[in-house]
């Protein structure tokens, strides 16, 4: 159980109606959220310099007006984003000398609009390029989830998921290019939503992937995360309530579930009996496109390839002050030819062409986000080979969404008492307020295990 529940409220949700009700007011909840910020378990989370958004109590009427969804709440905001009048560090030390932003990244400002409560930068893993979490220059936040072992958070939006797991902010501003909203949810037990790309504007923030990049948000509810997805792309999501019963969905045997640990194995299986209990008619499928995306990626990728176009220059100058984790990764980028690239866009595109057919019939896919449960920091730290084993087994299952160009959501679904784990909903692209209708019942059934 996560210690630090109970110091703020359940969800943005639950804090709008203690406001409304009168027992508590904004400026409470954003002090109760900055005290956090400031203490022990966000050691790590928000990025060091005061300049660069570390978090301050907040001034008197902070909250705003009260009408907006997002009055007097508290929000973090990943490094990857431009926040006016601050230097976007991507989590790195090459661009600490950059010009502070003349504007808002688009993300940012509607969340201000919504009436969001900025309450600092969150530490993230360099340039957005690792599912582990692990920072080598701003330090590395430690999961909350585990307050005897020292875990790692999950990446790259790692401080953003110690931000709202602890309490300090109710909603963390993220991106998703492989995982890195999806994978913190489930290593850090809270909500991770990835949208269909498209539907939320990526301006104002640095890129990793220009192909796979998503903006989203981590929240502590199914709930919560339909907010926030409204906020940041500026529509309406119609929840119809489709009961569980008249839900198809599938199952994929192929890759998902290989290797997975005898805490995630237990926790999705109890998880996929409460829903076929709950009346959702669950069908195991083959899935053998899954088997075909190491070939078609064998040349390194897009996210190598699109990040070195953006980094090779500040890489022939300052490679020496790259992670060097991450300078490898963007180095293989240098590697691929033009011909390879344009191959894997056709490659990717014929592929996401079969997915949709096979996933047709079915309302989303359920797999474990990540097979195992977070490992200690200690264990990746130092060793390159553990520290990339460990990385290649977190995206894994979540980079299958971002190729597909879909959607998806990570849900607790872990036994009290036991490190988190994360049950992923998902499909192909626009299917969004599907997934998003299905999360919220799949969210009750789920719930009373939590």
């Amino acid at each position: 159980m996560n210690p630090y529940t109970s110091l703020s409220p359940t969800d943005l949700h639950a804090a709008r109606q203690s406001i409304q009700d009168g027992q508590t007011s904004s400026e409470e909840i954003l002090a109760r959220a900055a005290a956090i910020a400031l203490g022990d378990a966000c050691r790590h989370a928000f990025m060091p310099d005061q300049a660069h958004g570390m978090p301050s109590a907040p001034s008197p009427g902070a909250g705003g007006d009260p009408a907006l969804p997002l009055a007097g709440i508290p929000v973090s905001v990943k490094d990857l984003f431009d926040v006016a009048g601050q230097v976007t560090m991507a989590g790195s030390t090459v661009l600490a000398a950059a010009l502070p932003a003349q504007a808002d990244a688009i993300a940012v400002a509607r969340l201000r609009a919504a009436g969001a409560v900025l309450v600092g930068r969150t530490n993230m893993v360099e340039f957005a390029f690792s599912g582990v979490g692990i920072n080598p220059h701003y330090g590395t936040p430690v999961n909350p989830a585990d307050t005897e072992t020292e875990r790692i958070p999950g990446g790259s939006s790692s401080g953003a998921a110690v931000s709202v797991a602890t309490g300090a902010a109710l909603v963390g501003l993220g991106s998703d290019t492989g995982g890195s909203l999806r994978i913190p949810a489930a290593l850090c037990g809270i909500v991770g939503f990835k949208s269909t790309a498209r539907l939320v504007p990526v301006a104002g923030a640095v890129p990793l992937s220009t192909s796979l990049d998503t903006v989203g948000a981590l929240t502590r509810s199914v709930r919560d995360a339909v907010t926030v997805h409204e906020i940041l792309s500026a529509r309406t999501v119609p929840l119809a309530g489709k009961p569980l019963s008249s839900c198809r969905l599938a199952v994929a045997r192929t890759m998902m579930q290989d290797g997975l640990s005898s805490t995630v194995a237990t926790a999705f299986e109890k998880s996929l009996q409460l829903l076929r209990q709950a009346g959702a008619r669950i069908e195991e499928i083959a899935l053998e496109e899954l088997d075909e995306l190491a070939a078609i990626n064998a040349t390194g990728g897009l996210s190598a390839a699109q990040s070195h176009a953006w980094h090779r220059k500040l890489l022939a100058e300052h490679e020496a002050q790259y992670d060097p984790r991450v300078a490898l990764r963007i180095l293989r980028g240098a590697r691929m030819s033009a011909a390879d690239y344009i191959d894997l866009l056709a490659a990717r595109q014929a592929w996401i062409a079969r997915m949709e057919a096979r996933l047709g019939g079915f309302d989303a896919v359920l797999s474990p986000t990540v097979p195992i449960v977070a490992p200690s920091i200690a264990s990746v730290l130092h060793n390159d080979d553990e520290f990339f084993r460990i990385n290649s087994l977190l995206l894994r299952n979540t980079s299958v969404v971002n190729m597909l160009d879909g959607c998806a959501i990570s849900i607790p679904c872990h036994t009290p008492g036991q490190l988190p784990v994360g049950l992923m909903l998902w499909h192909a692209a626009l299917h969004d307020d599907a997934v998003l209708d299905l999360a919220l019942q799949v969210e009750a059934v789920l719930a009373p295990s939590l």
